[in-house]
């Protein structure tokens, strides 16, 4: 292939441009940020579960502690009612008996109900300071995630503005170039190689790697519009000093 030496050295700022162009898309792809911000989501449904089992367990308690409630003013109503009739009275000696033997035995279960009730209460407390540390915590899980969402979406942004800045300068070069040199450089690189290098001493600039001496002569010896391919990687050899 023939192609004018002018426009084989405009193949390098095409490569550069592709080079940035990868760099990136690499780095859209492996981007720390993105890490940060997946880990972030994680430990905020984390502090998400953590809250609703927080929830749960003080509802359950709420429950329980309401249930002690009407257990224990039930005990006492019927206290209530038992004293009312004994110190009315109006019962018999046998029904008096029977009455202070049933207030012995209210007293017994209002005094294990009250146990019972303080006990629950305690943990209802406990419960309910545990409740407001979840809160916090999934406050603090939900702003670190805004935070790495603020800073993921900044460097995408940045990525976003070198894409769109490098695009537009590769379709301005790829209009400059002929197509058929074109196409082969696309052709290098689809294969997963650098389309194009400069040669600096022996060296290709696409691969880094040094020509033989039989390969050096044969590059330095094509004419100056022969399109010439290094041996090692496949890309173009672009030759000469720029204009």
């Amino acid at each position: 292939m023939k192609a004018d030496p002018s426009a084989q050295r405009r193949l390098l700022d095409l490569a550069a441009v592709d080079a940035e162009l990868a760099r990136a898309e690499h780095r859209r792809r492996t981007m720390p940020e993105q890490t940060a911000v997946e880990e972030a989501e994680q430990a905020l449904r984390a502090a998400s579960d953590a809250v609703v089992v927080a929830q749960t367990n003080l509802s359950d308690l709420d429950r329980d502690v309401a249930k002690l409630d009407r257990e224990v003013e039930q005990v006492r109503s019927r206290e209530t009612r038992d004293q009312g009739m004994l110190d009315s009275g109006s019962v018999s000696a046998k029904q008096m008996t029977e009455l202070q033997h049933e207030l012995d035995s209210l007293a017994r279960r209002r005094s294990v109900l009250e146990e019972d009730q303080l006990e629950v209460m305690e943990r209802q407390e406990a419960a309910g300071t545990d409740l407001e540390h979840e809160n916090q915590a999934h406050e603090a899980a939900k702003t670190a995630l805004e935070d790495a969402v603020e800073r993921r979406d900044g460097v995408l942004g940045d990525i976003g503005t070198t894409e769109v800045r490098r695009g537009e300068e590769r379709t301005t070069l790829l209009a400059e170039l002929p197509a058929d040199l074109v196409e082969l450089y696309d052709r290098i690189r689809a294969k997963g190689s650098v389309g194009a290098g400069e040669l600096t001493g022996n060296r290709c600039g696409a691969c880094r790697l040094e020509m033989d001496r039989s390969e050096l002569r044969d590059v330095q010896s094509a004419a100056d519009d022969d399109v010439v391919r290094c041996e090692n990687c496949g890309a173009i050899v672009v030759r000469g000093k720029a204009a």
